[in-house]
């Protein structure tokens, strides 16, 4: 048996040439694999109620599926993980629902990138039956991934249906290079004012509010723009935001540093609280931002800002992510 569960105790029984173990446990490749001992089985504590992503590595360190597991996951990134859940998962009863009858209406609008080059995509979802006038407006970051593996469209439409939730304009924002365009970069407003604004707002939208909505670096970029600049943005949402970052902050490598830069944006937030915004952070259990996401909504309750805060028992992925999505939109939109 490749997992076997009881209680809290998760045993993770290692193949043929495996190595080491990686996943939620190790932040990936952020932490060493856990190390297989004489090809004796791993056995460790997890919260209950978990969903664990996992992969074995060999005596070379390359990644590699379980085979005597077929449980994948929602992870886009790589072929080789493989779930585990400590119990039952419970998932959020929106996503019980059935499929709402009444959709709302996608707009697919493309150009050349003038801010950042390369071709831009954006999906703008709106309501069943909007014909104008004004709307809350949700720019939305990593946005095919929201579109497709979150659903964050379809879970507006059920919500609506139900009569949970008003409905508000979605602009699913895709990047092309998000490690630039995320990181702290203030020229990812210029984006959006100069190109994706002008394509949205009048052509397909009246906006009565804006917000900004996005994981990891998109959930970091979010928040950076959103407390900067209380004309334009009142609304934020951040799934696991990448909040151990610093402008300029690299690693040895060249690469941006997710994991040493230490948390600027909370000081900055310290020193100018956005009393503008209402927020909706969360986080897994499983990941290294689980600690930066905590001080960060320990920060907004210090100072009384309007907020919610949660955490769910999976790691940095979109397992987690997509369950956080319906607390997330009906805090923002809820009736």
């Amino acid at each position: 048996m490749a997992v076997s569960v009881q209680g809290q105790q998760v045993t993770f029984t290692p193949p043929a040439g495996a190595a080491g173990l990686i996943g939620d446990m190790t932040d990936w490749r952020k932490r060493p694999p856990l190390p297989v001992e004489a090809g004796q089985p791993i056995t460790l504590t997890l919260p209950r109620g978990a969903w664990v992503e996992y992969a074995w590595v060999d005596a070379a360190g390359d990644a590699f599926a379980d085979p005597d597991n077929d449980q994948r996951s929602l992870n886009p990134w790589w072929p080789y993980p493989r779930a585990a859940v400590v119990g039952d998962y419970v998932r959020h009863p929106l996503w019980q629902l059935p499929d709402a009858t009444q959709r709302g209406t996608s707009h697919r609008l493309s150009w050349d990138g003038e801010v950042f080059h390369g071709k831009r995509r954006v999906i703008v979802h709106t309501p069943y039956g909007y014909a104008g006038g004004p709307l809350p407006v949700y720019y939305v970051q990593d946005g095919v991934a929201f579109y497709r593996t979150g659903r964050l469209g379809e879970l507006m439409d059920r919500a609506v249906e139900a009569g949970l939730a008003s409905g508000a304009a979605l602009v699913f924002v895709e990047p092309v290079d998000r490690n630039i365009e995320y990181y702290l970069n203030d020229h990812y407003l210029d984006f959006l004012t100069q190109e994706v604004f002008p394509r949205v707002e009048g052509p397909l939208v009246q906006a009565s509010t804006r917000g900004l909505w996005g994981a990891s670096l998109g959930g970091l970029i979010s928040l950076h723009l959103g407390r900067s600049h209380p004309e334009l943005f009142s609304r934020v949402v951040s799934h696991s935001g990448a909040f151990i970052a610093r402008p300029g902050a690299r690693t040895k490598d060249g690469g941006i540093d997710t994991t040493g830069a230490g948390e600027w944006l909370l000081t900055q937030l310290q020193a100018q609280p956005p009393r503008h915004l209402r927020l909706s952070l969360d986080t897994g259990v499983l990941e290294w931002l689980t600690g930066p996401n905590r001080r960060m909504a320990g920060l907004l309750a210090d100072l009384g800002l309007e907020h919610q805060y949660r955490e769910y028992p999976s790691g940095h992925n979109w397992i987690t992510w997509r369950e956080a999505l319906p607390e997330a939109f009906l805090y923002m939109q809820g009736t």
